[in-house]
């Protein structure tokens, strides 16, 4: 393990172990009904949601009451989330570049259940499958529901252990309209500004058509084609993004979640994000010592949780930095056949002898240009292109200028 490695693992360490005490203290005020900074500015704005919804917050539930209120609220937010998703072709009709139809059912159900359970199995890729108004309504909206009530339920768990002469967990409606307005939404609110700042997206602007630098020749069923332009997604990413880790959820704006250069810009954005992560999840350990009275308790949680943690870091290091071991060098090949053109116009003149069949490879794919073979010392995909060539583990080509060479 290098220093540098070293260093990153363990700054993340401290300012997590740092954050514990003040956030773990934070929360316990909040869940407690005791005085906080923030109760002059959400204190009214609290009140008019119990009358609005004519709650109580006075009256407690037992674990029954709690359960059904629930598993009542998360239902209803499948519910919502479903019939957003389904509905969506009628819900966007400002962007004529990018308009995709209502989500297949069997998709739309598991993601509005993943959604509302905070797993947030993503089988989709949002920029292609979802809407603006999919993406902000539906996802991210539940993503601060569904992460409201969690929190709801880890606290009543704490009350559980601190409460031992009665069956009262506290009320559900109350935790989760607290744990929205004093946690989730005001973290999520410092956090966006940031990611902005960072150049994460946060728009509604239709999609953009840009002209490719060098247009690209490619294969269709029927024809051959090219590809003059690309189609860049936009959309409000820095809305999703900080409840999204808040909330531990799993469900990206794009397809590639973090690993997108538009979700997860910089090594700050990527630490900030991985802080979002850990912060909250550790902090509940001081909340359960200060609630239970006990915080020797809550240490002994959080220390144990921490050496759990180090040895997966420990043991995803390794992995990480081993690669796999089909990575070797001279361990893959790569054929290049004939031209696109050629083989369309043999197919085209009826030949009968077929063109060679391009092998495929799990490391990388590669668009057919020239005859050649090469053994490939570095992973590096290169743009091949019909005047490509290969000498000596080296691609030399027209498209990559005059006299330019890249490993292959």
């Amino acid at each position: 393990m290098s220093a540098a490695s070293v260093i990153q693992y363990g700054l993340f360490l401290l300012i997590v172990t740092l954050l514990v005490r003040p956030f773990g203290g934070y929360l316990a005020r909040v869940f407690s009904g005791e005085r906080t900074w923030l109760d002059p500015a959400l204190g009214p704005l609290e009140r008019a949601l119990y009358r609005f919804a004519a709650i109580d917050p006075t009256v407690e539930m037992d674990w029954k009451r709690y359960t059904s209120c629930f598993l009542l609220f998360s239902s209803g937010g499948v519910l919502l989330l479903y019939l957003v998703l389904r509905m969506q072709p009628v819900l966007h009709t400002f962007d004529p570049a990018y308009r995709p139809g209502p989500v297949a059912p069997d998709l739309a159900m598991n993601t509005a259940v993943s959604f509302a359970t905070t797993t947030t199995w993503q089988a989709y890729a949002g920029e292609t499958t979802m809407t603006y108004f999919s993406q902000v309504f539906g996802l991210t909206s539940q993503n601060f529901l569904a992460g409201a009530a969690g929190l709801a339920v880890r606290v009543a768990f704490i009350r559980g252990f601190a409460r031992q002469r009665t069956s009262l967990l506290g009320n559900f409606w109350a935790d989760v309209t607290r744990a929205l307005l004093w946690v989730l939404l005001p973290l999520s609110l410092a956090l966006a500004p940031v990611l902005v700042w960072q150049g994460v997206p946060m728009n509604f602007a239709p999609y953009l058509k840009v002209p490719l630098v060098q247009a690209v020749e490619y294969a269709e069923p029927t024809k051959p084609a090219r590809l003059t332009g690309q189609l860049i997604a936009m959309g409000p990413v820095a809305a999703l993004q900080p409840i999204k880790n808040l909330g531990t959820n799993g469900g990206g704006f794009f397809n590639a979640n973090g690993a997108h250069p538009y979700e997860n810009p910089t090594p700050l954005t990527n630490f900030v994000a991985m802080l979002a992560i850990a912060v909250l999840p550790a902090s509940l350990t001081y909340t359960f010592g200060r609630m239970t009275g006990r915080p020797r308790q809550g240490w002994v949680l959080f220390w144990v949780m921490l050496v759990l943690f180090v040895g997966g870091l420990a043991v995803g290091h390794i992995a990480e930095q081993r690669g796999h071991v089909l990575v070797d060098e001279g361990s893959i090949t790569a054929r290049v056949t004939t031209k696109p053109a050629a083989t369309w116009k043999a197919r085209r003149r009826g030949s009968a002898s077929a063109p060679p069949s391009w092998p495929r490879s799990r490391h990388r794919t590669a668009r057919p240009g020239p005859t050649a073979r090469c053994t490939t010392a570095s992973r590096r995909s290169a743009a091949w292109s019909p005047s490509s060539t290969c000498s000596s583990g080296k691609w030399s080509s027209a498209a990559w200028g005059a006299g330019s060479t890249v490993s292959c």
